[in-house]
């Protein structure tokens, strides 16, 4: 039996329509599986490396803590007090300035001041315990010569700060220190002869500096944190961590293997990995942070982990929905095969067109969506699956952007956060050093700001903290930059100053606005600050010197009884 051209030209496009459909399909679905973990990838790496900023930030801030701690001890001079009266005072205002800063960070265990003399013995601590801070006195007081973050802070010069390989606390009567796994961050103390006498030491409790780091992550994300040998000190599972503690070895290299690379400190400083977990594929991301400034094999590496089906979720529904309109498209393509061959030709032709360009270049094409047949049908279908397609993409892109502003502002008060003032900040210096002309760093400091939220609650010192925030924005001009650099500490970044007297006038506008009580909850609130004022050149030709001499100056503003400002716009004399 002989068959005809019509016949044979039906089949031969039912057969081409099948396979459009179906590689339409495999293509699609091919794609947007791969954009998907692609757009994953990104986005898990970028919120590692935010968190690394956020830990590496926390290690500074905490270090800057341990210098300033140490720059106060030594202006108390113990070693030469004779009066034994005086030296117990001294010792004193010290433990209250200990505790001080123990209230203000919960993931501190402990503040100590060690002396280099007697075997490294305790001179002031200040222990956490369940909620409270107590204070160590007399023959408590331990020896603690034979630590390493003892001895070795001794050899420091002044100014430097250790931080400690993380271990297992083990040190006896440590209270809540006890088993819990520490970071020590040390620097040593000057006499007035310029001799190292002793040392200040903060024992960080990692577990609640992370719970802190993490707290606005997901639920499914994981984190993992281990040391320069890939030790693993941090993983979802508690009993895989410190096994060198325990005499085994765990290593995060075992469940990563690409982790290796960044264990080298040649290989790449970030990575994108896969591994397992209860017979479910991870989709993991690693980062290699310095912890020393003195020594570049000091390192931990940092990861976070999500469940890869977590990703593909939204794969998976429209891979169903491709495989409806792969099975439906193939139903029409033969039906339309057999009745109007030319037709469907021209009409699969412009679909195929469409799908080329959309699986390649994300380029939407004229679908034939006006016929009432099932081509038109079928050109409908993708054209709302092109829709499905672009509007998840565009979420991912949405992500990935809420990311970026999470990693640049501060989600308090919506103001830049440390991160982007120091880029704004370097950014102006560079333009101030070409102009010539003067710009100034205006630190602000709350007074009193731990007993308003002790008094009405964090949710009113939250809603403070908004409204600080729009008074300085108020107060200033849209050219200047107000940023948060944390907890009550705000900074303003004035550029393109005439002379040196404008800031005066903005001082004085900041000072009158804060005598005024603001509304908050209901309820009038006094809220006060001190400020401390630096300039460029005058007080430092660099980011630090700035911020350094502003700061020094809001203490100084402090020590002259707050709610008040410390400038001298023509300098020392």
């Amino acid at each position: 039996m002989k068959t005809g051209i019509a016949f044979k030209l039906g089949c031969l496009l039912a057969v081409f329509g099948v396979l459009v459909s179906g590689l339409t399909g495999y293509y699609s679905y091919s794609s947007s599986h791969s954009t998907l973990l692609k757009a994953a990838e990104r986005d898990l790496l970028t919120a590692t490396q935010v968190l690394g900023r956020n830990l590496r930030g926390s290690l500074d801030n905490i270090s800057r803590e341990v210098r300033l701690l140490a720059e106060v001890s030594s202006e108390r001079d113990l070693p030469t007090l004779t009066d034994t009266w005086r030296l117990q005072h001294n010792e004193r205002d010290l433990a209250e300035l200990f505790r001080a800063a123990m209230q203000v960070h919960p993931e501190y265990l402990q503040i100590r001041l060690i002396s280099a003399a007697g075997h490294g013995l305790e001179q002031v601590r200040i222990d956490r315990h369940g909620e409270q801070l107590i204070r160590i006195e007399d023959a408590q007081l331990q020896e603690k010569g034979h630590f390493a973050y003892v001895f070795d802070t001794l050899r420091l010069q002044a100014g430097q700060v250790r931080l400690s390989p993380i271990v297992i606390n083990r040190e006896l009567g440590v209270h809540s220190g006890q088993g819990k796994p520490t970071l020590y961050v040390s620097s040593p103390v000057l006499g007035s002869d310029g001799q190292v006498f002793g040392l200040i030491v903060i024992s960080v409790d990692l577990d609640r500096l992370f719970a802190q780091l993490k707290s606005d992550l997901p639920d499914y994300y994981r984190v993992y944190l281990s040391n320069n040998w890939g030790d693993l000190l941090i993983h979802p599972d508690h009993r895989r961590t410190f096994g060198f503690d325990q005499g085994k070895r765990l290593l995060l290299q075992d469940e990563f293997p690409q982790v290796n690379q960044l264990l080298d400190q040649s290989g790449p400083e970030n990575l994108v990995s896969r591994g397992s977990e209860d017979q479910r594929t991870l989709l993991a991301a690693f980062v290699r942070l310095q912890v020393g400034d003195y020594d570049p094999k000091r390192f931990v590496v940092l990861g976070m982990a999500q469940p890869e089906d977590h990703v593909l979720a939204e794969t998976h529904r429209l891979g169903l929905r491709i495989t409806q309109v792969v099975l439906l498209s193939s139903l029409v393509a033969v039906l339309v095969a057999i009745f109007a061959s030319r037709a469907m030709t021209r009409s699969l032709t412009s679909i195929n067109n469409a799908v080329q360009q959309f699986t390649r270049n994300r380029l939407r094409s004229p679908l034939p969506v006006e016929r009432q047949d099932e081509l038109g049908q079928l050109a409908r279908s993708f054209a709302q699956m092109q829709e499905e397609i672009l509007d998840q993409l565009d979420e991912l892109s949405q992500s990935r952007n809420a990311l970026e502003h999470l990693a640049r502002h501060d989600p308090l008060t919506g103001l830049p956060n440390r991160r982007m003032f120091f880029e704004r900040l370097d950014h102006a210096l560079a333009t101030a050093r070409r102009s010539a002309r003067p710009l100034a760093v205006l630190f602000v400091d709350l007074d009193h700001f731990k007993e308003l939220n002790d008094s009405f609650g964090h949710g009113t010192g939250d809603s403070v903290l908004q409204a600080v925030a729009n008074l300085l924005r108020s107060a200033t001009r849209e050219s200047d930059t107000v940023a948060r650099l944390g907890g009550d500490e705000f900074v303003i970044l004035i550029e393109q100053l005439d002379e040196p007297q404008q800031v005066q006038a903005v001082l004085q506008k900041l000072h009158e606005r804060f005598q005024l009580p603001m509304l908050i909850g209901g309820r009038e609130v006094q809220v006060q600050a001190s400020m401390g004022v630096s300039l460029f050149p005058r007080d430092g030709d660099d980011i630090e010197s700035l911020l350094q001499q502003a700061d020094r100056a809001m203490y100084a503003a402090k020590n002259a009884g707050r709610n008040t400002y410390n400038y001298d716009p023509l300098g020392p004399r």
